[in-house]
């Protein structure tokens, strides 16, 4: 990956900033498709038809490029699961089997261009902690959404942090094995947990 600085960012005014929506939404669907890897400036410009000068102008970096793509994904991955959702019960447990089955039946490349993501913030925190770290941030507010209106603020967050580990595991183990056999008992055993939860209310 390149780094590059002494341009000037986009100053923010509408025009600017449909336009770097679209440079986004074009360089997204490039990563979506791709990956991540041999990521850089001038990958991202050619598959936005542009050139990385343009990118400098309306990016600060290519950090924030990319610390922006990786957001787009997640929210991808958040409407397609608040979609499912949306058609679900109103329970928790069945908005959380909802939620996963959303996940577990997405494209296997979506999941893993976001693993890449989190890889990046493991090997080289000092570069890529804020992908690691966003992460959870994208996340949390979704599935603290799922839980019980009545519950208090420090058990829908505790709760919503459980939930969030564990189908991170889930993900990394249907990425490795063979035939997600392993995914498919602990996330049994997770909804057995999530509905003695909810009974305990």
């Amino acid at each position: 990956m390149d780094n590059a600085t002494g341009y000037r960012r986009s100053a923010g005014s509408a025009r600017g900033e449909a336009r770097r929506r679209e440079l986004l939404a074009r360089i997204t669907d490039d990563v979506a498709e791709n990956g991540l890897v041999d990521f850089s400036l001038r990958r991202a410009a050619k598959s936005a038809g542009t050139t990385h000068k343009v990118l400098l102008y309306h990016f600060d970096g290519v950090e924030d490029l990319l610390r922006q793509v990786v957001f787009s994904l997640r929210e991808r991955r958040i409407g397609n699961a608040l979609t499912a959702v949306a058609a679900s019960s109103s329970t928790l447990a069945g908005r959380v089997r909802a939620a996963w089955e959303s996940l577990r039946d997405e494209e296997t490349q979506l999941r893993r261009v976001l693993d890449q993501a989190m890889g990046l913030a493991m090997y080289d925190p000092g570069r890529y902690a804020a992908l690691g770290h966003g992460a959870s941030q994208q996340y949390l507010p979704t599935l603290v959404s799922f839980c019980p209106v009545e519950w208090p603020d420090q058990r829908k967050h505790e709760v919503a942090s459980m939930i969030l580990a564990t189908l991170r595991g889930f993900l990394v183990d249907l990425l490795t094995s063979s035939d997600g056999t392993g995914a498919a008992a602990g996330f049994a055993a997770l909804l057995r947990a999530v509905e003695r939860e909810e009974t305990a209310s």
